[in-house]
Formats: structure tokens, C-alpha cells, sequence
């Protein structure tokens, strides 16, 4: 079933989104000063401080001796993922920033792990009517357009495999229908771009490409989203056509940074 359009709640606790962005920077971008924590959240140094004291305490972050901050036992990645995540969100900020200087249209950057995409960056359009921050969250691959970008460059085998029913056994009602995906995503490959209509959330619309590192592979996607009340398909190429640059660029500053 599509979620709703998600907006922050009208309880939010400020210091609770403080703590989980927090956790999350640490999660996928490794290590982190509480200076750069407290820039990246708006906040003062002091409070920042006492978010990482608290993230210490509850073992999702540690501190080194060099009182930089880096994800602790319960939030633990693979140091190689941390890298490649880091490495990616830093280049594509400027491009999304740019995107959204252009569109004005809130502007994602998406991986995939198994059959799961996160969002690894996210840049919020100024409209007073937008689709809030997804950094940090993760959604069923086969329902965000990031993850049906990355799902395309599968073969056959390699997608049955993500989606293999023993997987499933105790949903099995989450399993997607495979012929119908397959058809789908053969579609995204041939166009070169993905469009997400109320599919993860109700009212929400996404359109996005492929970001390809100097061998063709793709490495995320690169996407806008917006209420569905402002999309309109006649503008879908030239939306397209706005992303693919970007993302032309992106993939020219990975390769620069890599060589």
C-alpha cells in the first residue's frame, strides 16, 4: 500500500531530529567533528556537543582521542560503504544544490542496498509547498525512483535474486510482482530515467536519472520530488534533461576525485 506524503509531525521534538540526523551523518559519512555536526544541523557547538554525549553514551557513536566522532557499535558499517557514501554525498551536494537553484524542486541523492534505496543526500526546494528532507531514509527499492534506476542495471538473474522468495517467507505480501517489475525496468533502462508517481507516498511525484561513474556503471540516482499537485508532464523532458546534466557532472567530479 503507497504511504502518505510525509511532513513532520505536528509533535516533533527538535532535539530527538537533532539526535537521529546526527546518527545518521555518523552512520553513513564516518567521521565527524562536532563542529561540522553542529553546522550541518543549525545549531550551536555546545549543543551539538551534548547530542554526540548523549549518541556516546547510547553506544551509536564513539569519540577518538582526537575528539572527532565516528558511528559507534550500533550504527557500525562496513568502513569501505562509509567511504564510498561519503565520497558520494560530497560531491553531488553542490549539483543538488544547483538542481534545486533551477527547478526549485527538493533534490535527492539514492542508493541501493539489497532490495532497500537511502537517501544519502537531500536538498529542500524554498517553496512553502514541498516535499520535506528524505536524508537518512530508506524505502522498498522497487517503490522510489532512485532505487528503480539502480534495480534497471540488473540482469534477470541478478534481480531474482534480490527479490528470491525465501527472502519474503515472512512477508510476503512486501514481494513485488517480478514479471511486472522486469517490464518496468527494462522501460527505465531504454528511456534512461525513472518517474515515481504516488508510489512510495501518496501525493508525492519523483523523476530522476542515473549517475554513472567513468565505466557506465551506475553508482545512485539522482532525482526531484514534488507534490503531485505541481507536476506536470509536459515539462517531463525538460525536467529530465535538467537532471542528466547534473548528473553528467557529478559523474565527471567522481571520476576527477577517484583518479
Amino acid at each position: 500500500m503507497d504511504k502518505p506524503l510525509k511532513t513532520p509531525p505536528p509533535y516533533a521534538i527538535t532535539s530527538v531530529d537533532h539526535a537521529l540526523r546526527a546518527a545518521t551523518m555518523l552512520q553513513l559519512e564516518g567521521a565527524l567533528t562536532v563542529t561540522e555536526v553542529a553546522e550541518r544541523l543549525g545549531v550551536a557547538r555546545s549543543t551539538a556537543h551534548r547530542l554526540l554525549a548523549m549518541l556516546v553514551y547510547r553506544d551509536f557513536a564513539v569519540r577518538d582521542e582526537q575528539r572527532v566522532y565516528h558511528a559507534g557499535p550500533v550504527l557500525e558499517l562496513a568502513t569501505h560503504s562509509r567511504s564510498l557514501v561519503s565520497r558520494l554525498r560530497t560531491a553531488a551536494l553542490p549539483h543538488l544544490h544547483r538542481v534545486v537553484d533551477l527547478l526549485d524542486e527538493t533534490t535527492n541523492l539514492t542508493i541501493r542496498t539489497g532490495d532497500t534505496a537511502r537517501f544519502i543526500a537531500s536538498v529542500e526546494c524554498h517553496r512553502s509547498l514541498r516535499v520535506g528532507s528524505r536524508e537518512g531514509m530508506v524505502f522498498p527499492a522497487h517503490r522510489t525512483t532512485g532505487g528503480l534506476l539502480l534495480l534497471a542495471e540488473l540482469s534477470e538473474e541478478e534481480l531474482a535474486e534480490v527479490y528470491a522468495p525465501e527472502r519474503y517467507r515472512d512477508r510476503p505480501q512486501e514481494r513485488p510482482d517480478l514479471d511486472r517489475l522486469s517490464r518496468e525496468l527494462k522501460g527505465v533502462l531504454k528511456g534512461g530515467f525513472a518517474v515515481n508517481r504516488n508510489r512510495s507516498e501518496r501525493g508525492l511525484v519523483a523523476v530522476g536519472v542515473p549517475v554513472r561513474d567513468r565505466e557506465g556503471r551506475t553508482l545512485a540516482g539522482l532525482s526531484i520530488s514534488m507534490p503531485g499537485v505541481r507536476y506536470d508532464p509536459h515539462e517531463l523532458q525538460s525536467l529530465v534533461t535538467t537532471l542528466q546534466a547534473a548528473a553528467r557532472a557529478l559523474g565527471a567530479d567522481l571520476a576527477t576525485t577517484t583518479a
